[in-house]
């Protein structure tokens, strides 16, 4: 688990922009396992890529006319327990931190692992999602 003075903000980048914060595997289930809408889901996380690619990216990505119509996140390596079940629902896809995943009526229809987030700019992880969202929001 790392400090909280650490990711508190890195969390906030997040929420302040309007993405919820599950912190329990019961608020997962509840918004995951939704069966009517998009939801787009951040794992987010404390490396470099997921403050110079994966939020940013995130953020840029839902400022279109087509976007998910609930944003929320989970922070690996703060929220265990919330992570765990969200990686319930990421299956068949490994454990990946940071992630991006989209659901549409409860079912995985978007997936961005680590491996696509790192070496991509925050641009171009933004247009890869909102693809997604022409097609399925």
């Amino acid at each position: 688990m790392y400090p909280v003075e650490l990711t508190t903000p890195i969390a906030r980048d997040l929420t302040e922009f309007g993405f919820k914060s599950l912190q329990n595997p019961e608020a997962v289930t509840e918004v995951l396992d939704h069966k009517e809408g998009t939801v787009l889901l951040v794992v987010n996380s404390v490396c470099g890529c997921a403050a110079a690619n994966a939020r940013p990216g995130a953020k840029m990505s839902v400022t279109g006319d087509k976007k998910p119509d609930q944003l929320v996140t989970v922070f690996a390596g703060v929220d265990k327990d919330a992570v765990e079940k969200a990686r319930e629902f990421l299956l068949p896809y490994p454990p990946s931190s940071p992630s991006i995943a989209l659901f549409k009526d409860g079912k995985l229809v978007h997936m961005l692992e680590r491996r696509h987030i790192e070496g991509n700019s925050a641009q171009a992880i933004a247009y890869n999602l909102q693809s997604a969202y022409e097609k399925f929001c």
